[in-house]
């Protein structure tokens, strides 16, 4: 897949059924986002767990109630079709893996927008900084940690966190670039041993595709937007519907607008 493709034209193959992969490196320069579609009578709860935990959380859109449409960052847009790929859960358990979701929309569905790590991507790679995922060509490892998020309604869960190994000079580099960035997760939120984050073994993600660490690379953790499914898969609601891991809703917001 071309990075050069603008934000619309990916949603526009995604749309069409022929884009259905991950979206890492994808629409270069513009911002991607997590996605997580409610029924009206948990959406403030889930809308006060991501105002208490913003660095895993951060909104970028919330819809009007039935209304399909992103429309402070995407008018036009679809979110029953412009994503390559979607989890349905049912109670907290994940129902199935689709390419769309039309059949599954509700006239009281509320769809919320969330920052992605993948929007700081770009200025790590244009300053040197290598993102080991998009080099091989994966998604990117994502892992449940030890450290819980902040309760809100019947929202919990603990925090998840997405890796990307780096040398201890580009470690300190990424931390000044991604800081940046605080709509895209921000700063890392841990760097080195992962067993102080609860993570068992590095090689088996919980999410995603295990990455090559080279000697003399740390792992980088970043807080991850799919903590939001884990908080889906605890408060167990009757429906949520939420992108598939690493594919992502690309917005038509430019990064460098939510770089501070």
């Amino acid at each position: 897949m071309n990075p050069s493709l603008t934000a619309t034209e990916v949603r526009q193959l995604c749309r069409q059924g022929k884009f259905q992969a991950p979206t890492p490196g994808l629409a270069s320069g513009y911002v991607q986002a997590n996605l997580v579609i409610l029924p009206k009578s948990i959406a403030f709860d889930f809308l006060l767990f991501c105002h208490r935990n913003p660095k895993p959380c951060p909104l970028l859109d919330v819809t009007e109630v039935g209304n399909p449409e992103p429309q402070m960052v995407a008018p036009g847009a679809d979110i029953r079709f412009d994503l390559p790929r979607y989890h349905v859960f049912r109670h907290g358990e994940l129902l199935e893996e689709v390419t769309d979701i039309k059949e599954f929309w509700r006239g009281d569905f509320v769809a919320f927008l969330i920052g992605c790590s993948f929007s700081f991507e770009a200025a790590l790679m244009n300053i040197g900084v290598p993102v080991r995922h998009i080099e091989e060509g994966k998604n990117v490892p994502m892992y449940k940690t030890s450290l819980n998020c902040m309760s809100a309604g019947v929202f919990s869960g603990p925090l998840v966190v997405s890796m990307r190994p780096l040398s201890p000079a580009d470690a300190i580099r990424a931390v000044q670039i991604t800081s940046h960035f605080p709509k895209s997760h921000g700063a890392p939120v841990h760097l080195g041993d992962p067993s102080a984050i609860g993570i068992a073994d590095i090689n088996s993600p919980d999410f995603g595709d295990t990455v090559t660490i080279r000697e003399g690379e740390i792992p980088v953790f970043w807080a991850c937007g799919v903590t939001t499914q884990t908080a889906i898969v605890q408060a167990k609601p009757e429906i949520a519907i939420t992108h598939a891991p690493g594919h992502m809703f690309i917005t038509d917001i430019k990064d460098e607008s939510f770089s501070s």
